[in-house]
Formats: structure tokens, sequence, C-alpha cells
């Protein structure tokens, strides 16, 4: 026990630094990207707007919790939403901010096929979620 406890900590020392410095450039990131960005680069179309939504969010990192009031502000200024699922979708699953941690982490194949699913997924999401929307 106290040599996993050990190493465990031994661990988490070494990722340490990479988690602090993660979570520093998502913050930059979010605070340097103004919010009416996003309403100039939209053009409500379907596949389109989820792509693009897609690629933003990955870019951007965030929290669940605040993916709500962010994606409230989006459709209360005109985003479609489409756009917006496939932003949040993206915002808290696929994370390429986060990529250098999670491949010194989790290992490049594994991060990497993640990112890549999660990118393919948050597109169909999008599109199955306003589609059945649309249905109801």
């Amino acid at each position: 026990m106290k040599k996993a406890i050990a190493k465990s900590a031994l661990s988490l020392g070494k990722v340490l630094p990479l988690i602090a410095g993660t979570v520093l450039l998502a913050g930059l990131i979010n605070s340097l990207v103004p919010k009416s960005f996003y309403l100039t680069v939209f053009y409500n179309n379907a596949i389109l707007d989820s792509l693009i939504g897609t690629i933003i969010g990955s870019i951007s990192a965030g929290t669940p919790i605040t993916s709500y009031i962010l994606g409230g502000e989006l459709l209360n200024q005109g985003v479609s939403l489409v756009a917006v699922t496939a932003f949040l979708v993206a915002w808290v699953t696929v994370g390429a901010v986060q990529l250098p941690a999670e491949i010194a982490i989790l290992g490049k194949k594994f991060a990497l096929l993640r990112n890549a699913t999660a990118f393919i997924l948050a597109i169909a999401v999008a599109i199955i979620t306003v589609f059945v929307l649309k249905l109801m």
C-alpha cells in the first residue's frame, strides 16, 4: 500500500505542471476570444455550422456548468441551435488545449483516438439533436 501511494504521488508530481499549464492555457484562450467572435463565423447551414462549432469548441475548453450559460447567450444572440450544440459538445469532450497533458497521462494513441472520435461524434450529435427536435 505504501509503495502504491509513493508511486502515485510521484506520478502526480510529474503530471501536476502539465495540468496547471493546461488550466492556465484554457483560461487564457477563453478570455482572449470575445463572445462576439462566435456570431461572425456561423452561416445558418446545419453541416457547416456543426463543423465550425465543433472546431471552435475543440480549441476552446470549458466545464459543463458554464456551457449552459454560454449556450444560452449564443442562442439569444442568434447563433443556430446546431452550431451551439456542436460547440458545446466539443467544448466539453474534445479538448485540443488539454491534448499534451492527455497524451502524457493516457498515451498518444489513446488520446488522439479519443479526441478524433469525440470530434466526429460532436458533429453527429449536433445534427441528430436538431433533426429530432424538429420532428417533435
